[in-house]
């Protein structure tokens, strides 16, 4: 009986850690104190950087994708086979925001960034950062992976 016991204790200790794991996420701190969390999928190599957010039909309002990049330096984007409009949020290497792309044109060619280096790029649905108010200097922090791990 008690290696039974001992079973379904340990059985019960694996799920619940299974089931509080926490699942990435990007929160935006504005200057206020306000918090706003995303729930994120991680684009941390160069195919998934590339494929990003293309032929997605819908995003909800609480997710996005975080783009992880080796080096902190000017980022560009474009919208090709994306039909979502997203606001691209730039940050820097110290997470902070260093500028935004506001309701990208879905299927646009046209290269889209800031005029600031940045380490990571944060796409949401668009009009959600002018929702929120997000502005430069906006803090960030990670949550359920480690940023600085890239490929």
């Amino acid at each position: 009986m008690r290696p039974m016991i001992a079973l379904v204790i340990a059985l019960a200790c694996f799920s619940g850690v299974n089931a509080c794991q926490a699942e990435p996420r990007v929160s935006i701190i504005a200057k206020e104190g306000r918090e706003i969390a995303f729930k994120v999928e991680i684009a941390d190599t160069p195919a998934k950087r590339e494929m990003g957010l293309q032929y997605r039909r819908a995003l909800a309002s609480d997710r996005g994708m975080i783009f992880l990049f080796p080096r902190e330096e000017p980022q560009s984007f474009w919208m090709k086979n994306t039909s979502i409009p997203l606001d691209m949020i730039f940050i820097s290497a110290e997470q902070k925001i260093v500028g935004i792309v506001e309701n990208t044109t879905p299927f646009s060619l046209e290269a889209r960034s800031v005029n600031a280096g940045s380490k990571y790029v944060l796409e949401i649905n668009g009009g959600l950062s002018r929702r929120y108010a997000f502005e430069a200097g906006d803090r960030v922090r990670f949550a359920g992976f480690s940023p600085e791990t890239f490929k």
